[in-house]
């Protein structure tokens, strides 16, 4: 293949690995709140109790209730991702290098400099980590009466608490998680 063909097709790949990376960094710290219906065979007040408890293990603390609307807040930090931070920088990097390594075969008269744009991977981490750290509500409504059961509540939070609560409390607990699909209003 002539280098005419060569050079242009690689620089094309380097900036599309780069739009790969810039979509992957928004991806990482998108919102991905979601509402379950959770039901269970326990009574709903039991219910409330021990998820109440294993909420406040994991830093949830409750800012608001609603006895009237049967509708309890919680407010929680959340924390980035260490792993996903330095996997950031690595790809960040590396496509910086091979950009740099492009420009300086395109452009031979540049010399070293476009290596540099190693560097600007790094600005990957902070923009992540600036992102994915922050305060993150979840509600949680009781659908059915005091004592009767099966008990169903909803609870609307980010999907991985919603996987923790079906790993963690799922059994103990008799919970079978489904998606909501009505709007079932919080406030």
């Amino acid at each position: 293949m002539p280098p005419s063909v060569v050079l242009p097709s690689t620089l094309l790949l380097t900036l599309l690995l780069a739009t790969g990376l810039v979509f992957f960094l928004r991806a990482s710290s998108k919102d991905r709140t979601m509402a379950m219906v959770i039901s269970s065979y326990r009574p709903p007040l039991q219910v409330l109790r021990q998820l109440d408890s294993w909420l406040a293990q994991r830093g949830w603390h409750v800012i608001r209730t609603h006895p009237e609307r049967r509708h309890l807040v919680y407010e929680g930090h959340v924390a980035a991702s260490v792993p996903l931070a330095v996997l950031l920088a690595l790809l960040g990097c590396c496509g910086g290098v091979a950009l740099g390594l492009v420009i300086s075969q395109v452009l031979p008269q540049t010399h070293r400099w476009p290596l540099a744009l190693g560097l600007v991977g790094l600005v990957a981490v902070p923009t992540y980590l600036r992102r994915a750290q922050r305060q993150e509500q979840l509600e949680i409504r009781l659908l059915t009466p005091d004592q009767v059961v099966p008990s169903r509540l909803v609870m609307r939070v980010h999907r991985d608490e919603l996987l923790a609560v079906e790993a963690q409390l799922g059994k103990a607990l008799q919970l079978q998680l489904t998606p909501c699909t009505s709007g079932i209003p919080f406030e």
